[in-house]
């Protein structure tokens, strides 16, 4: 197979807005582990499996997914309308609700610590803390899937 071939199968259909997300959620995640590996000097491959941190690729995802279909139905259409809502829904749920429910889980670390004199393997462990994103993560993320989704629409139509 040509890569004429392959364009002309996923070039402004379906197939085009979901490789354009979730190509643009896997890459997010990537740079989200070169970053931390650079900045803490260490090889951590659990960030590409976990939530939180710069950028979100929530964010990215569901913006490349949002852009890719205005880009081909028009920013006009329903559709467009429809995956634009859903998008500031998994946006503001990620930078709001997960993000508390994340600081709610600091909370109760430090509580069980103090209460279990530091024996949190007695009641099950740790609660996972970094659940949601700040506001600039989300932006930043938002962001990148925009741009993402663009530029991998301009390659496929050549």
């Amino acid at each position: 197979m040509n890569i004429e071939f392959l364009r002309s199968l996923i070039a402004n259909n379906g197939y085009e807005v979901i490789l354009s997300g979730v190509s643009s959620a896997f890459l997010a995640q990537v740079v989200k582990f070169v970053l931390f590996t650079v900045r803490s000097k260490k090889v951590n491959f659990k960030i590409f499996t976990t939530t939180g941190g710069m950028p979100s690729s929530h964010s990215a995802g569901v913006m490349a997914l949002s852009t890719a279909a205005g880009l081909i139905d028009g920013f006009d259409s329903t559709l467009f309308a429809v995956s634009l809502g859903f998008s500031m829904i998994i946006m503001y749920d990620a930078a709001g609700l997960r993000r508390a429910a994340g600081k709610t889980a600091a909370c109760l670390n430090r509580m069980m610590e103090d209460f279990y004199y530091h024996d949190l393997q007695s009641v099950g462990g740790k609660l996972k803390e970094l659940l949601g994103h700040t506001p600039l993560e989300v932006f930043v993320g938002a962001i990148f899937g925009i741009v993402y989704a663009y530029l991998f629409h301009q390659f496929i139509i050549g």
